[in-house]
Parts: C-alpha cells; sequence; structure tokens
C-alpha cells in the first residue's frame, strides 16, 4: 500500500508534516528518502514546529543525531555520510526511547531500520513542486497515513 502528496511549496510540506505529528505515538518511526532539496528537512521542520519545538531545525549531517525537546523528543537524524556503516553510533536505541525519530536518507541503513515504519519518499516535481510517497510498513503506520490523509 502507498499514499501519494503532491505539494506545492514548503508551507504544503510543512502542513503534512504537521498532519502527521497530530497522530503522534512514542516510538514513531518516519524514514525520509530523496534527493538533495527535496523537501526532507524541511518535512522535519514540520514535524518539531507541530511538537512545539522552537529551536532552527537544521540537517544533522556532520553530527548525525541531534536531540530535540518537545510534546515527546524528537530524534532527527542524517545517516547519509555513514554508508550504511551503523556500528557503535547506537542508532537503533533510539527506536525504542519513546521519542518520534526520523531519519533522512534512510535507504542507506536499511538492514536496522524496525519492520514497522513509515517510508516517505521524496521526489522533485519542479523548483516548487514535490511528490510525496507515503509507504506505510505495518498496521499502525496504515493507519495514521488513513487518518492524516
Amino acid at each position: 500500500m502507498e499514499f501519494k502528496v503532491t505539494t506545492y511549496n514548503e508551507e504544503d510540506t510543512i502542513e503534512l508534516a504537521q498532519n502527521f505529528e497530530s497522530e503522534k505515538f512514542p516510538n514513531m518511526i518516519i524514514c525520509l528518502d530523496g534527493e538533495l532539496g527535496s523537501g526532507k528537512t524541511v518535512f522535519t521542520k514540520g514535524i518539531a514546529m507541530a511538537l512545539g519545538i522552537k529551536e532552527n531545525i537544521t540537517s544533522p549531517t556532520f553530527t548525525i543525531i541531534k536531540e530535540y525537546d518537545g510534546e515527546l523528543p524528537l530524534y532527527h537524524m542524517d545517516v547519509y555520510r555513514l554508508d550504511g556503516v551503523t556500528d557503535g553510533i547506537g542508532i537503533e536505541e533510539y527506536f525504542t526511547k519513546g521519542g518520534v525519530v526520523v531519519i533522512e536518507w534512510a535507504d542507506t541503513i536499511k538492514d536496522i531500520l524496525p519492520k514497522e515504519r513509515l517510508d516517505i519518499k521524496f521526489r522533485v516535481i519542479d523548483e516548487n513542486k514535490r511528490l510525496i510517497i507515503l509507504m506505510p510498513h505495518g498496521r499502525k503506520y496504515e493507519e495514521l497515513c488513513e487518518a492524516v490523509l
């Protein structure tokens, strides 16, 4: 099962993310993939805003994991630079810490991702327009998509 949404600007992408936050639950795992500049960090900003996080959200490219305090903790990861090597980093520990986990470039660590999760792919249509493809894995994530779309 997959769902497709077209956004026409950053505000649309942020609004979509905020809709997901409204249905949040502890240990929610959202895996983002798409080319550079496709909207992954913009989507994460929307989730952070809806969680009441006031800090500026940037991609944690060099730090790998950024933690933010909000209604639920937000664990924002960018695993691009790991090149699939996750030994000793402790990424899996975040999956059960009770927060919302957002992973950019998640395809690079597919072998350690939880079976139940939400995969979101961002495709650039033009300068502002994006096709966002949501693929829920597990009933809880199917219900999440049905509730917000």
